[in-house]
């Protein structure tokens, strides 16, 4: 059975997309630690970061360095800090939350709560940060 994020990249499931190339999608998390928390997902579907072939790999964290750059021009944060951890959902993922310290990436810490409206909107400043860098 396809992971939610493999049915996220199909259409199947809604999300807050920023962006997509050929190897991999970006979009919020519905349950983040900051305003702007993105996930980086590689559209091939594994388990295990490590477990992607390395032409993916490599795409993979090319793209969140493109986000993470685009975050950082809209978001108000000392910078974005990267983890995987990829324990709740079976399919490798980066994430990328906008910080001012060590303490934001706590992930014991009670997940934010935004409207859909404001989620949209993130959503849409980042992309659009992100079309900006790419012309």
């Amino acid at each position: 059975m396809a992971s939610v994020f493999t049915r996220i990249i199909a259409g199947d499931v809604p999300s807050y997309k920023i962006a997509e190339n050929d190897f991999a999608y970006a979009f919020l998390d519905i349950r983040p630690l900051a305003k702007g928390h993105t996930l980086v997902v590689p559209k091939l579907e594994v388990d295990r970061l490590f477990d992607l072939p390395h032409a993916h790999y490599t795409a993979l964290w090319d793209f969140a360095y493109h986000v993470a750059h685009a975050m950082e021009e809209v978001l108000h944060c000392n910078r974005v800090g990267v983890t995987v951890i990829g324990l709740e959902v079976p399919h490798a993922h980066i994430h990328l939350i906008p910080i001012r310290g060590e303490a934001d990436m706590n992930f014991a810490m009670p997940k934010l709560q935004l409207e859909a409206s404001e989620m949209q909107s993130i959503a849409d400043k980042i992309s659009t940060a992100l079309l900006a860098t790419a012309e």
